[in-house]
């Protein structure tokens, strides 16, 4: 074999194997200066949100402005072989086991050019642990290069396997410039790099302070921000932003190598990892309660006008989800009104500009995320008059466009919920159907269509005009067994309703227009639109786009432990002095409310309408908003 030389760059990618938090955040860096950039992930889900993520954060990471979006070339691939066949650089984030890194380095060796440089992300293991497969000289092109959490912190550390060619420091010290990093080489192997060493005290010190009952997490953190660097995160939740489970793996492995005498961290965090506390990706949230946010600065106070909406922070939440957005149209030329309609995408505290994923909608109205095969799915209305409406998926990028539900099929659809929560029956999409008056469920791929409710002939014209009778928000509860419907009435009529049935239809020979486990729970409302349910918390929220006092608001009501909930008029606003509310979503983890409304602006909501922020205001006229956490 011929002496080894470093490898050209020129028409090759980096290639990173993992597309999660840290995978995904890693490609950013290098594709926002022009670097073309490979990502790998056997799960399909975690490389389409990688590709999402890099295209709606992309600015974050100050992209060079020579380069034009539509110039980036970044890859989502499933196949190892095909993913590394050119690289020149292999970066390694997959989960923190060395026998998973072993097997990976060992497939490397095989399957990557001779020449590419391949790197472990590994914060708590030297890659030299990571070379017992493959040999030597292949050994002396691996290293570590350790990245904190871009683009918050913009460093990278590199550290030898003890054989790695000395050469390769210098000529990665350039690139990772050249890639926006700061990038800093370890003079000799250590566990832990450099500053992890520094933070691993720190850390262990601050779990040895909680489990021995010293402090709450709270109180640390309190007077740790208040001694050092204010608007730096803290330690606990830099661990619950980091994952606990993780936390227990580093914690585990510099136990085990240092042969350190357990001091009771391990036990402590085994604790909440027990019961699914992880942190901050884990709705039953990890040190601090759930939706505990990591803040970069402190959010601002709401402002003294009218109606009260504070200016969105900056967040670094790792786990906040992206928003996808129907903008119905409405504010276009009334002539393009009916065809102007657009999916838009943007961030769960609007720092980043909205980018259109699609054009030329006709009147979208309901939007949801199947989170399971990486879709947008949304409904079109048509022309309400024509019959016309229609349902249609793509992929996350925009992709695909397939329809679902084609013209005919529906009349009206509007808005729409997901059912993928079951592991015994396949996905099921509902949606409700305004001028047509029905209820539908179907298969996510639009089979299996059937009508669940049906409260009127769409070819009667006494029907037709009667807006009791129209079906526009859903849920689904699959727990609960029960699905929950709006049927708005008239603008300005206080005629809504919430009514709620089985989602199995009950036994005797009944129908969508007979069947009697229809329940009406709240009646006498301004305009009901959409609906979301928390199971956890058995908390039903609404929008409802109608008249004050009452009206153009976001509503909530819990359900008690018989089933019901309570008389038809015992519900909370939690907020109003909307734009004509309309869409709704609950993001479970985080513990946070969305709403768009047609005024063209987002919402985000405490679960309890408190900490209102609005943005992306007149953007549009927004209808439907569903989050994505992929």
């Amino acid at each position: 074999m011929g002496a080894w030389s470093l490898p050209s760059t020129a028409g090759r990618p980096v290639t990173v194997l993992g597309g999660g938090v840290l995978g995904r955040r890693i490609s950013a860096c290098w594709a926002s200066k022009g670097f073309k950039v490979h990502i790998f992930d056997t799960d399909l889900q975690q490389t389409t949100g990688a590709l999402e993520y890099i295209k709606t954060e992309l600015q974050k990471y100050n992209p060079d402005p020579a380069i034009s979006p539509e110039s980036i070339d970044v890859r989502g691939f499933q196949d190892l072989a095909a993913a590394v066949s050119s690289a020149w650089l292999v970066i390694e984030c997959v989960p923190e086991k060395l026998n998973i890194k072993i097997d990976v380095f060992a497939d490397l060796e095989k399957l990557a050019p001779s020449d590419a440089i391949l790197a472990s992300n590994s914060s708590s293991y030297k890659s030299r642990e990571m070379t017992t497969r493959v040999r030597p000289e292949t050994a002396r092109r691996i290293l570590n290069t350790h990245y904190i959490i871009p683009p918050g912190i913009r460093s990278v550390e590199l550290m030898t396997s003890g054989t790695t060619y000395p050469e390769i420091f210098p000529f990665l010290q350039e690139q990772f410039r050249a890639s926006g990093m700061l990038p800093v080489v370890a003079h000799k192997e250590s566990t832990g790099f450099i500053i992890n060493r520094v933070w691993a005290a720190v850390k262990r010190e601050c779990l040895m302070v909680l489990s021995e009952g010293v402090a709450s997490p709270s109180e640390l953190d309190s007077i740790w921000t208040e001694m050092f660097i204010k608007n730096a995160s803290p330690p606990c939740a830099m661990m619950d932003s980091v994952g606990l489970d993780t936390v227990s793996f580093i914690e585990q492995h510099y136990i085990d190598e240092r042969q350190l005498k357990d001091p009771g961290v391990i036990a402590y965090l085994q604790k909440y990892i027990d019961e699914g506390r992880l942190g901050a990706k884990s709705s039953k949230g990890g040190l601090y309660p759930p939706g505990h946010t990591i803040q970069t600065k402190q959010p601002q106070q709401q402002s003294s006008s009218q109606n009260h909406d504070a200016q969105p922070s900056s967040y670094s939440n790792i786990n906040a989800p992206s928003l996808y957005i129907l903008d119905i149209g409405l504010s276009n030329e009334p002539l393009e009104a009916y065809t102007s309609g657009r999916i838009l995408v943007g961030s769960a505290d609007g720092s980043t500009p909205l980018r259109t994923v699609l054009f030329h909608q006709k009147m979208p109205d309901g939007i949801a995320v199947c989170s399971s095969l990486a879709k947008i799915i949304w409904t079109n209305m048509g022309i309400p008059s024509q019959n016309d409406g229609a349902i249609l998926s793509c992929d996350l990028s925009g992709a695909n466009l397939t329809t679902i539900i084609p013209p005919g099929k529906v009349h009206t659809p509007k808005q729409i919920a997901i059912d993928e929560d079951s592991s015994s029956r396949p996905a099921k999409m509902y949606f409700s159907d305004r001028e047509g008056m029905r209820v539908f469920r179907c298969n996510i791929d639009g089979s299996c269509l059937e009508t669940l409710i049906q409260t009127g002939d769409w070819t009667n014209k006494a029907h037709i005009t009667d807006q009791t009778r129209w079906c526009v928000g859903i849920t689904v509860a699959p727990r609960e067994k029960k699905f929950y419907w709006t049927q708005k009435g008239p603008s300005k009529g206080c005629q809504g309703r919430i009514f709620r049935a089985g989602i199995d239809m009950p036994a005797g020979g009944y129908d969508a227009t007979n069947r009697p486990d229809i329940e009406c729970l709240f009646d006498h409302l301004p305009e009901p639109i959409d609906l979301e349910i928390d199971e956890d918390s058995k908390t039903l929220y609404w929008t409802d786009r109608g008249e004050l006092p009452r009206g153009n608001s976001l509503n909530c009501a819990v359900r008690r432990d018989d089933g019901s909930y309570g008389e038809k008029d015992e519900y909370k606003i939690l907020a109003r002095n909307l734009h004509e509310a309309i869409g709704l979503a609950v993001d479970k983890k985080n513990k946070h409310i969305y709403v768009a409304d047609l005024g063209g602006s987002v919402y985000r909501f405490n679960l309890d309408g408190g900490e209102r922020i609005k943005f992306y205001e007149d953007q549009g006229s927004f209808s439907g908003i569903a989050l994505c956490n992929a």
